[in-house]
């Protein structure tokens, strides 16, 4: 047990190592936004005398983009699972024809760059009446979200043995009445899973909402981020308060629903 222990020891340190700087910028991130200096370069390593005044203008001036970007991600989220766990549960448990066309297809969404989706979105959205509006954010968002999700959502629901499914149908359940009943409840950790990163796509989106917003009736926190950045690139407390805030909501839902992820994500790999 020892040889065991000295032999992973200097990986748990490599580990810690770059750990730390990963968490660097986040750290430096809080530490400027306590900080009464102008610049962010003449920052001390910790807040000697540290102050709030930062996130004070930051939510006064920042909390509506934030209530905007809540919005968004909620309807993303609600509208991802509404049209993802039912498409893969089709194409996981019923005989398509297609389906690894569907798949390769839902593949290939995901390495299109978004700036690309959102030039062909621009035109279509200012025809249809859609630009600086909220559900055109959140139908921009779910272009990325749903292939996501179905692929997540489709893995898990395949290792679902057929024979419970079947046994519903059995007792006159129909197919949306065991899909419902039976799957959605097995599916937790998956739906979680997938409703999660669907949140943080659309969150942390600033392609679509830099594209698709030409007024200020609707920003999202990160556009208002990059706008409160260039105006006060002098006072980087308030930017970085904004930013530090902007995060919270983020790591809250990652704490809380870190171990559906883990069992969502593997969920599929064996079955």
């Amino acid at each position: 047990m020892k040889r065991t222990t000295a032999r992973k020891l200097p990986y748990t340190i490599l580990g810690i190592v770059f750990l730390l700087i990963m968490l660097f910028p986040i750290y430096w991130m809080a530490n400027t936004s306590l900080q009464s200096g102008a610049a962010a370069v003449n920052a001390t390593f910790f807040p000697v005398n540290p102050t709030f005044a930062a996130y004070g203008q930051a939510i006064s001036e920042q909390l509506g983009n934030m209530g905007t970007s809540l919005l968004i991600a909620i309807g993303t989220v609600i509208f991802t699972l509404v049209v993802a766990a039912p498409a893969a549960y089709a194409m996981a448990k019923f005989r398509l024809r297609w389906v690894s066309v569907i798949m390769l297809a839902l593949l290939i969404s995901q390495m299109i760059p978004g700036i690309v989706i959102a030039n062909a979105l621009y035109s279509i959205y200012n025809n249809l009446g859609l630009l600086n509006s909220i559900p055109g954010l959140i139908l921009a968002d779910t272009t990325t979200s749903i292939p996501f999700a179905i692929l997540i959502l489709r893995a898990f629901m395949e290792s679902i043995p057929p024979s419970l499914v079947e046994a519903a149908r059995v007792d006159g359940a129909g197919h949306w009445r065991a899909f419902w009943s039976i799957v959605v409840p097995i599916s937790k950790n998956a739906i979680i899973t997938a409703g999660l990163f669907s949140f943080l796509f659309a969150w942390s989106d600033f392609v679509f909402a830099l594209t698709l917003t030409t007024s200020d009736t609707v920003r999202p926190v990160t556009l208002g981020i990059y706008n409160y950045l260039a105006a006060n690139v002098q006072s980087w407390a308030p930017v970085m308060a904004t930013a530090t805030l902007a995060s919270i909501p983020a790591i809250i839902f990652l704490v809380f629903a870190q171990r559906y992820i883990s069992a969502g994500a593997l969920g599929g790999a064996v079955k």
